[in-house]
């Protein structure tokens, strides 16, 4: 058997809490000041959420209440579920941007610049960042984490909707998946479904409402394996933004460079440059001249182009992995600046994707999962 498991939470998992509250504020501060830096931290426990971090913007926002109304939409507006947006303590420790850092990426508005401009912006920080897509669904992700997310999202739902009225805001999915000899999916193996209820909902009521498609007779449920999950969310266990990066990426079908989305600003590589390599790779797997392919970009800090461009297709590349680089160094401009026009980052579109992942979202209109550079592999077949 060969078995590969990806997990997914809801937006209600204190992590999770944290990073759309990250993404909130840096959306709040987009909408007012484009050129605005962001690197917005959030941690939370009971009863308490901390904003922090490095702001520098000629924005005007009212932080206690995007905190308060991230919460609230969330779904912790009553105290008997461990947490309520109107009761709860916040509490913010913001600072400016380092000069330091400042100095590499200070210099102009990409929209107005030439290419010595677009040239002379580095990247906000050094590091790696990874960019992966396979054929395995129609939203070329990875399946066990495409499945986790499509659970997670359910979850969510049929609790606001009211479907399920016994559900609280916290829960996680994981699937396990089975692949064929020839590297491709064929079956669910295991779900795992763990969701924050009422105290006094029943195991059976939460088992009966569990979809049963994509399934066979040999599929095992674990469904809140504990027996109770009562108490959730923040007043659960403490939350902190950036500590599900694999859940936001391909469930760790790909490797990660190790750098977190939420909360900051798109002159981090960190997030920028994670885009643009999902967009180089996805655009590879759909033109069919790979099967499955990983893009590694690095960076320096206050340098502009990347130092180095790597992609990998397992071997299942109609060219080389060499040549098909050769064909992105020349296509796809992965410059910071470049990115950050290409893609017109400088807006507030980022807390949408704060949960059930950055990548693969076809409920979004996402410039990093657009297909419009296939051309330049498919005329290389």
């Amino acid at each position: 058997k060969i078995l590969f498991t990806s997990e997914s939470v809801t937006e209600g998992h204190p992590d999770k809490m944290c990073d759309a509250i990250s993404d909130a504020v840096l959306d709040a501060i987009m909408e007012q000041d484009p050129m605005g830096r962001v690197a917005c931290e959030t941690a939370t426990t009971t009863g308490l959420v901390l904003v922090m971090g490095e702001i520098t913007t000629t924005a005007n926002i009212d932080i206690q209440q995007i905190v308060r109304d991230t919460v609230r939409e969330i779904g912790y507006n009553r105290g008997k579920f461990g947490f309520d947006a109107d009761t709860c303590a916040v509490i913010t420790a913001l600072d400016k941007q380092s000069a330091d850092i400042a100095l590499g990426v200070d210099k102009a508005l990409e929209a107005k610049m030439g290419e010595d401009e677009i040239n002379a912006i580095g990247a906000g920080d050094q590091g790696i960042q990874f960019g992966y897509a396979s054929n395995e669904t129609e939203e070329y992700m990875p399946y066990a984490i495409n499945m986790a997310h499509k659970l997670a999202r359910q979850l969510t739902k049929v609790r606001k909707d009211g479907t399920l009225t016994y559900l609280r805001p916290d829960g996680k999915t994981q699937v396990t998946v089975e692949y064929d000899e020839a590297g491709k999916p064929f079956r669910i193996d295991t779900v795992v479904c763990s969701t924050q209820h009422d105290p006094d909902v029943t195991q059976e009521q939460i088992h009966e409402d569990i979809p049963a498609d994509m399934v066979d007779e040999n599929t095992q449920y674990f469904i809140n394996p504990t027996g109770r999950f009562v108490i959730g969310g923040p007043h659960g266990d403490s939350g902190l933004t950036g500590r599900k990066i694999i859940v936001d990426t391909y469930g760790g079908a790909g490797r990660h460079g190790g750098g977190a989305f939420s909360g900051k600003d798109c002159t981090k590589v960190d997030r920028s440059a994670c885009y643009a390599a999902r967009h180089v790779a996805k655009n590879i797997v759909a033109s069919g001249i790979a099967r499955k392919c990983e893009v590694q970009l690095a960076y320096a800090i206050g340098v502009a182009q990347p130092v180095s461009i790597l992609v990998n297709t397992y071997g299942t590349g109609k060219l080389s992995d060499e040549e098909i680089t050769e064909i992105v160094k020349k296509n796809f401009d992965l410059r910071p600046a470049a990115i950050i026009k290409n893609f017109d980052l400088r807006r507030p579109i980022y807390k949408q994707v704060a949960a059930y992942g950055h990548f693969g979202r076809t409920d979004l209109d996402l410039p990093w999962e657009k297909l419009d550079m296939v051309d330049v592999f498919k005329e290389r077949i």
